[in-house]
Formats: C-alpha cells, structure tokens, sequence
C-alpha cells in the first residue's frame, strides 16, 4: 500500500493540488565567462575548499555559499569574496556548481 493510499483512506474527502515546475522557482544567479576556482588546503591541520572569482553582486555569492552549506551539510563562511567551506569537497562542489550552469577551474592536487 502506497501512502498515498494510506493518505486516501485517511482523508477521503482531500482533493490534492497539481504540483506544477512553475510555482518552484530557481535562485537567479549571474554568469559569468570566467570560471570560478575551486582550491584545496590546510589551514591549523584541517581541510578546507575554497571559491573564488565570482565577479557578480554579493548578495549572489552570499546565496551560493548558503546553498553549498546547506547541500553538503557542512560548515563554512563568505569573506573577503571568497566562500570557505569545511572539508574537502572539491568534486561534490564542481559537480553542484556545473549543474547551476557555472563553469568551475579546479586548481592545485
């Protein structure tokens, strides 16, 4: 029995509202030509990843960094416009920021 069966037979009188791919909207980024650079290091023995060259507005790169954290379940930070995020998770970023349409450099290892 699916749950939506089980849904069904709980609420009879429920008529559920078609879901349409227009109402989810997508956060707007701007693109840019050159690549963003993906870098690895150590800092204090710990790994961390490393984003910089967005050349668009803040408040976009803000919301990216907020994404990735979110997506990767991990921590991180926005300064100095460059997004930090804890651990190394240079292919998992690189395939994320693919898919948003970026083009991503992979520097150093």
């Amino acid at each position: 029995m699916d749950i939506s069966d089980q849904l069904k037979n709980l609420f009879p009188d429920h008529v559920p509202e078609e879901r349409s791919s227009e109402k989810i909207s997508k956060p707007s980024y701007w693109m840019q030509e050159a690549p963003i650079i993906c870098k690895y290091e150590k800092r204090k023995g710990k790994p961390i990843t490393i984003l910089e060259g967005y050349t668009g507005a803040d408040a976009d790169f803000k919301k990216l960094a907020k994404e990735l954290k979110s997506f990767l379940s991990v921590g991180g930070s926005y300064k100095n416009d460059t997004i930090i995020i804890q651990g190394d998770y240079r292919d998992k970023i690189m395939n994320f920021l693919q898919e948003k349409g970026f083009s991503v450099k992979r520097v150093g290892g």
